[in-house]
């Protein structure tokens, strides 16, 4: 009990520590799991483990074959809630470059690091490339905590996170078919009955997968399943779905769970976010618990037959060769420059797939007796370990050292995704600047991609936004939501992480009526809150730039612009082309020749504009 209780703390300790620390969770979680397994023998008394998931077989937390069979559910559930983020659509829209990196880079790590593992280490062909298979993997939930606090131009963010969610499952199904194709042959070699097997293997993961899919699918759609039972429901499917598939096709229930959730992710599910929230839960507790006990269930003689000069060798080949080659040859003709495809190469940690399926299949094949499987496990965690202390430690220092780092955080956050909110966002776009809308009514949401801007769905009473890889640059925060509670929250929520070179709402109703209330956050207008500035962007959805070449003019024109009923100033564009936000309480310019004053609406008479400013000097 004391040892069952202390697995589940230490892991949710390390989960929080990896928060805190802004790390990857799975470098705590194998540390923590080393330390209170096999290194814990080295303090002990009697030499034993403080944690001993399996003693002589029969013996420990899991004896006998419990923890196999753990760790095979808790794989399944982990590659099913992996499946169900890959989908089609957004892999048709990363560009030619994440495509190629994962396909034509994955093919040139599983080729290169099976060659290196076989002639450095002298492992048999079928474990030197079911090792290169597992280290293919990279993965989000460890590509994340590295870049979350490092300022990146958008297309280097946006390229190693696609890259990270695409190739989880991909990864992990390569190893689950590379596994399964050793799995098959005989002592007489691969024989046409041994390729057969591998074949019905397949068949019978992709039917089961997809049926299963299916099946769900139409029980949700048709609420055959209460509300309270679905993600429960969608549980005990994965499970029955894994156990079923294996029994029909020994080792075939990985591929299942995976085709499974793959078929789900792309289905038009209206459950399916709250599967996916339920599923990244869960998984958060397994991995917890999974990565303690199979680390701590490595042995010091595990540890110690790679830990010798072939290992740096390996590590060597597969971080300084085989990854900047796959990226610089994955990016030809792809815009990045130099230096941006330098750091990509730097960074390619390897993640919680990789681990835990290599335990999982060492533990089979060396349980079968297979030559050199005890190489497995420690070669992939020492992969996993050195690759991502390494890119955990230097990879602020190494962006900065090759220019990649962002001195100044300009991108642009908008809080509420309405029509004025993209009519803004399309023209700062168009001016140069990253911008981001987000709101929870997935209408907008469209809407907005459909413009060609960047927009994700997200509830600010929930969702972490300063976590997420496509804000590292943002530095100005707009909340221009239908609702003041909510743009004011989201100012006291995000503006210290997302909004540090400024943060600014819409005007309130109550503001306009008391203008003694209006606050030095407001912007645009003393007259336009979210109601005036929808009824503008309806009827004159277009922006406007006046020249502006004094002080005086661009108060004369303020003036104006307030007392017209359809326009609403929005920014002063320099020069230089540098935009400037226009805040209510704000008349604070330096205002020189060449300036514009950008705003929303009708289009102004110019003319009478002129006789309105005479009428002005003269009066």
């Amino acid at each position: 009990m004391i040892e069952l209780s202390s697995i589940v703390i230490l892991g949710i300790l390390s989960q929080w520590v990896a928060w805190r620390l802004k790390l990857p969770a799975i470098l705590p979680l194998i540390l923590i799991g080393l330390f209170v397994g096999p290194i814990s023998t080295l303090f002990s008394e009697d030499g034993s483990k403080w944690i001993e998931p399996v003693w002589n077989g029969t013996k420990g937390l899991f004896p006998g074959d419990s923890l196999y069979s753990f760790v095979s559910l808790a794989i399944g559930i982990i590659l099913f809630e992996g499946g169900l983020t890959l989908k089609r659509n957004e892999i048709s829209k990363v560009g030619p470059v994440i495509l190629k990196l994962i396909s034509f880079a994955a093919i040139i790590t599983f080729l290169g690091a099976g060659l290196a593992a076989h002639f450095v280490f002298g492992l048999s062909w079928k474990v030197s490339f079911l090792f290169s298979a597992l280290i293919i993997v990279t993965g989000p939930t460890v590509i994340a905590p590295i870049l979350r606090n490092i300022p990146l131009k958008k297309e280097i963010s946006t390229v190693l996170k696609w890259e990270g969610i695409l190739i989880d499952p991909i990864g992990a199904l390569a190893a689950v078919l590379m596994f399964e194709f050793i799995s098959i042959g005989d002592s007489n070699g691969y024989t046409l009955q041994a390729i057969l097997e591998f074949g019905k293997i397949v068949i019978v993961g992709l039917s089961f997968g997809t049926t299963a899919a299916l099946v769900l699918y139409f029980a949700i759609k048709k609420k055959l399943i209460p509300h309270y039972l679905l993600n429960v429901t969608a549980l005990s499917v994965v499970l029955l779905v894994f156990v079923e598939s294996d029994l029909f096709a020994h080792e075939s229930g990985l591929l299942a769970v995976v085709v499974m959730g793959m078929v789900l992710g792309n289905s038009k599910l209206p459950n399916l976010k709250e599967l996916l929230y339920f599923k990244e839960s869960l998984s958060v507790l397994l991995i917890s618990i999974l990565f303690i006990l199979l680390s701590a269930n490595i042995n010091i003689e595990d540890l110690m037959i790679v830990y010798n000069w072939k290992t740096v060798v390996l590590m060597v080949i597969i971080i300084f060769v085989l990854r900047p080659l796959g990226v610089f040859l994955s990016s030809i003709n792809s815009g990045l420059k130099f230096n941006e495809k330098v750091f990509i190469s730097w960074v390619g940690p390897r993640g919680i797939v990789a681990a835990g399926i290599a335990s999982l299949f060492g533990t089979k094949l060396t349980l079968r007796g297979e030559p050199y499987a005890e190489y497995i496990t420690p070669l992939v965690f020492t992969t996993v370990l050195v690759t991502v202390l390494l890119n955990a430690a230097s990879a602020r220092h190494v962006a900065k050292w090759i220019g990649v780092y962002l001195k100044a955080s300009n991108g642009i956050l908008i809080i509420g995704a309405s029509e004025a909110s993209r009519i803004i966002a399309k023209y700062l776009k168009n001016n140069g600047r990253h911008v981001v809308l987000i709101d929870n009514n997935i209408v907008n949401i469209d809407l907005a991609k459909s413009k060609d801007l960047d927009a994700m769905q997200a509830n600010i009473y929930s969702e972490d936004l300063s976590n997420d890889i496509e804000l590292s640059d943002i530095g100005y925060l707009l909340a221009m939501t239908g609702s003041d509670e909510i743009n004011k929250y989201s100012l006291n929520k995000f503006k210290d992480q997302l909004g540090e070179k400024g943060a600014y709402r819409l005007i309130s109703s109550q503001e306009i009526k008391n203008q003694d209330e209006l606050s030095t956050d407001s912007i645009f207008s003393k007259k336009d809150d979210f109601i005036n500035f929808s009824e503008v962007a309806r009827d004159y959805p277009i922006i406007h730039e006046i020249s502006i070449n004094s002080k005086e003019e661009y108060l004369r024109k303020i003036d104006i612009l307030n007392n017209e009923q359809k326009a609403i100033p929005l920014f002063v564009k320099d020069a230089h082309g540098v935009l400037h936000i226009i805040c209510t309480l704000t008349k604070d310019f330096d205002i020189e020749k060449g300036f514009q004053l950008v705003y929303l609406g009708k289009p102004f008479d110019i003319e009478k504009m002129q006789i309105a400013e005479k009428k002005e000097v003269k009066e």
